[in-house]
């Protein structure tokens, strides 16, 4: 271990992106100790706490690793939470008392869900954490009602489980189809639909307020009608956890700035995940709140804390889950250009967006994953390609990536 390397790292959060950095650490040879801090313990994923694990699945399936991999790694987690930091000394003080010290703290406290400025928002569930799960699976089945208001990724994927289980399902949003800056116009409509085939009503509307309506509750929308409903989860995003950040002084911009290396204002802490905002060349990103880059803005922090350099940064990447189709997106479906369809709306259906200057800004599809993962080399290599081969099924998009640029 070189001079420059830390002797102890404390990691508060020990979700993707947290583990991810433990892990990397490791990967890269240090030998110092590295210690997770999270209210929960040990680390858990996050994207099947609206899938799988709400409708019925074990806790044990969310487990990031084997109980076996922490005490072979050499990592210790502790059940606790950060009630501040003082980065000058590197110590956390713990809620309830206590202290962990360490020569360098990697933030990555994730975010909270955003809340919605109604008079009766203490009505309302949200889906963020395992507890969160625990609470709203309880409340679905036949013969229960859940309005969904938010019809995003979190939003779907519930009332897709939620329907599953027999739950009738109501989804209000104000955009009458959903995730169109990040999977195109075609690919969203093709997503939306499947709601209305598996008997969940969409509403384009604008909620107001949640009212106690006698035993069961009432979402009030601006045009004066409202939906009644056992269950009212909110699903509108998140906001970035930058409450230690903000106290202990570090440069905080709808998010924890940071470097490409994931180092904050301060040189002895580093920020990873979903809280985080890359400061590149001297322009501030937009956060991005996906499972691949939190663990990859995991990574680059692990290589940053060691002094080394992270890898070089990956083409976007997400996935979504709902009625049985798995839908990915890579790349950027918004950026200035064309689009190409490649099928039908159904299995193997992609849609490209070509730039101008005829490379591949970004695809997005439906139980299309050897394409897409094609598709995200070709953005990667900034090669050319041709609009009719993209647009035919039966050219393999493998042999784009053997063609010269």
């Amino acid at each position: 271990m070189s001079d420059a390397e830390p002797g102890s790292v404390a990691v508060i959060g020990a979700g993707p992106a947290g583990f991810s950095a433990a892990a990397e650490l490791r990967r890269r040879g240090f030998a110092g100790r590295i210690q997770l801090l999270d209210p929960t313990g040990a680390p858990y994923d996050r994207p099947p706490l609206s899938k799988g694990y709400l409708a019925g699945g074990s806790a044990a399936a969310l487990s990031l690793a084997e109980e076996s991999w922490y005490s072979a790694n050499s990592v210790s987690v502790t059940a606790g939470t950060a009630a501040r930091i003082d980065p000058d000394s590197g110590t956390v003080l713990l809620d309830g008392g206590g202290e962990i010290q360490a020569d360098v703290l990697l933030l990555a406290t994730g975010g909270k869900a955003r809340t919605l400025p109604f008079p009766g928002s203490g009505l309302l569930h949200t889906l963020r954490s395992r507890a969160d799960a625990d609470v709203l699976r309880c409340r679905l089945g036949a013969g229960k009602r859940l309005v969904i208001i938010g019809a995003g990724l979190i939003g779907a994927e519930v009332a897709a489980t939620a329907a599953a289980l027999g739950t009738a399902v109501v989804l209000i949003d104000p955009v009458p189809v959903p995730l169109v800056p990040a999977v195109g116009p075609e690919l969203a409509g093709y997503l939306h639909s499947l709601h209305a085939r598996r008997g969940v009503e969409s509403l384009t509307a604008l909620p107001v307020d949640v009212v106690a309506d006698g035993g069961a509750l009432a979402v009030l929308l601006e045009d004066g009608t409202s939906v009644a409903a056992d269950t009212v989860l909110a699903a509108v995003g998140m906001v970035p956890d930058t409450a230690l950040a903000e106290a202990a002084g570090l440069a905080v911009e709808d998010g924890i700035v940071v470097e490409g290396n994931g180092r904050t204002s301060h040189p002895r802490v580093f920020a990873a995940g979903d809280a985080v905002r890359r400061r590149i060349n001297g322009v501030l990103e937009r956060r991005s709140e996906h499972w691949d880059a939190a663990v990859r803005s995991g990574q680059a922090a692990a290589a940053g804390i060691l002094g080394q350099e992270p890898e070089q940064d990956a083409v976007p990447w997400f996935w979504t889950d709902r009625y049985g189709v798995h839908a990915e997106a890579v790349g950027q479906m918004s950026a200035v250009g064309v689009t190409v369809e490649r099928g039908k709306p159904g299995p193997d259906y992609v849609v490209f967006r070509i730039t101008p200057d005829g490379t591949l800004a970004g695809a997005a599809g439906a139980d299309a994953g050897n394409s897409l993962r094609a598709a995200r080399r070709l953005i990667a290599l900034g090669k050319t390609v041709d609009a009719a081969a993209l647009a035919d099924p039966a050219v393999d998009l493998r042999r784009l990536l053997r063609s010269r640029p």
